[in-house]
């Protein structure tokens, strides 16, 4: 996000709670936007709405426009993910170590296992920790202290592929394309739009 400076004539005094409170809203705000790099903030229209409520007018924009205009913003962050990711899988690909599929899926073995691999139906237990490329942890049953069991087909396909490639005992450090995880949609407010997600998997068993 960006946005020029506005400046008030007259600072606020801030000396009531009401004014606090509204201040306190305006800095919650303003540290929301400042998290969406593919907006250009512009502040004076931001301030026009609120008015506009204030004061009981009609919407300048019908909801049509403004629709219009939220989905061309979706779009233009998500073609900029999805470039983000093409250059983050390309040279994370070419490190030592580093084995990327036919799929896109990228691996790096950090303990050999041992026996067979699981096949689509069977269960497995494993540890794991997602994360996303900034390093945010959006799940993890290693801080919960208790291993998942589930069946291979039952989650996203960048885990089915990297499962059955591996044995029991076996930890991987895995990287997955959005294509093979949640795609454009995301999963709730963890994982945005065409997110590549990393993994540390434990392969403890295979159940059946």
């Amino acid at each position: 996000m960006s946005a020029a400076p506005l400046v008030a004539q007259d600072t606020p005094a801030l000396e009531s709670v009401d004014a606090r409170v509204s201040y306190g809203l305006g800095l919650q705000i303003g540290e929301n936007l400042a998290q969406n790099d593919e907006l250009d903030f512009d502040i004076e229209a931001f301030v026009q709405g609120i008015a506009d409520v204030e004061a009981g007018v009609d919407p300048r924009l019908d909801e049509e426009t403004l629709v219009a205009a939220f989905e061309a913003l979706n779009a233009r962050a998500s073609e900029g993910k999805l470039t983000e990711n093409a250059a983050f899988l390309e040279q994370n690909g070419a490190r030592d170590g580093v084995t990327t599929t036919d799929s896109g899926l990228q691996y790096e073995v950090v303990e050999e296992g041992t026996g067979e691999t699981p096949a689509e139906t069977d269960t497995v237990t494993v540890h794991y920790e997602g994360r996303l490329l900034d390093e945010t942890v959006f799940d993890s049953s290693i801080e919960r202290g208790e291993p998942a069991s589930f069946p291979v087909n039952g989650v996203i396909q960048g885990w089915q592929e990297a499962l059955q490639l591996m044995k029991p005992g076996a930890t991987w450090e895995v990287w997955i394309p959005s294509d093979l995880a949640y795609g454009p949609q995301g999963a709730g407010q963890a994982i945005g739009p065409n997110e590549v997600l990393n993994f540390t998997i434990e392969l403890i068993s295979i159940d059946s």
